[in-house]
């Protein structure tokens, strides 16, 4: 099984890049966060031409998550993370797929920092660490999934020393996924790359792709029974060479088919 998680910065303005990837790649199951759609703006048609089933959590403008997957049945568990009824930000939908849970997520980018949005950052990882407490207990296989808008060590980073004050990099926002990690979830990406540096979004800007200045901000956070099935993991870098593609290049483990 051949899951994915992809940030296409808008789903219907870079649908052409999204659906190419789709059919280059062939993953089982996806993730998509930032679709910058409202609900009924999401491309469904042409996904499912793509050979794919959906469930989508949109929003206008902002934000935006959806979970594809080809030939297999596709069962929406959670719309939206709970702990803040009033939060109106579509950053979390989860599905069971095939006796998995997939949690998808876009966790907030928090910049400015120290502010309102960086505030609003760390109560959500307080929110989601509370829930992925709850579903650790499951002992279910779980996979929680997406952009976690954080870079958890100087590894993850090009050049850490600019970072240092960045939302993504500040001490609260690696200490947040430290505890995550530290409940019993295991890193993917770095538990079979322990000391590679891997990078998953480039900036658009200051030649940053060719340059091979990244961040690796986009994870997959796995159960214990779910880390006993990791055979591979990578990361998708030619779609990011693509016209008109996201920042984000699509990021992929292999999980043994039990």
């Amino acid at each position: 099984m051949k899951l994915a998680t992809y940030n296409v910065n808008g789903v219907n303005g870079r649908l052409n890049v999204l659906l190419r990837w789709l059919d280059e790649a062939k993953p089982d199951i996806v993730c998509l966060q930032e679709l910058k759609a409202p609900d009924e703006k999401f491309p469904r048609r042409e996904i499912e031409r793509a050979g794919y089933g959906a469930i989508w959590h949109g929003q206008k403008s902002w934000n935006g998550v959806a979970i594809l997957a080809r030939d297999r049945d596709l069962r929406e568990t959670r719309r939206g993370l709970p702990g803040d009824p009033d939060d109106s930000h579509s950053r979390y939908i989860e599905a069971a797929i095939d006796g998995i849970i997939v949690g998808c997520l876009y966790l907030p980018n928090g910049n400015p920092a120290p502010g309102l949005k960086f505030d609003y950052k760390l109560r959500w990882f307080e929110r989601l660490q509370s829930y992925a407490a709850e579903l650790f207990e499951l002992d279910v296989p779980v996979a929680l999934v997406g952009d976690f808008n954080v870079m958890p060590t100087d590894l993850d980073v090009y050049a850490p020393e600019r970072w240092r004050d960045d939302a993504l990099f500040r001490p609260e926002v690696r200490a947040a996924y430290a505890e995550l990690v530290a409940m019993g979830w295991t890193d993917a990406i770095r538990s079979l790359h322990p000391d590679e540096r891997i990078y998953t979004f480039w900036k658009y800007f200051r030649n940053a792709f060719a340059r091979d200045a990244g961040l690796r901000i986009d994870h997959f956070l796995l159960s214990p029974s779910l880390r006993e099935r990791l055979i591979a993991a990578g990361v998708d870098k030619f779609a990011r060479a693509w016209g008109h593609t996201s920042d984000h290049a699509p990021v992929w483990i292999d999980l043994d088919d039990r």
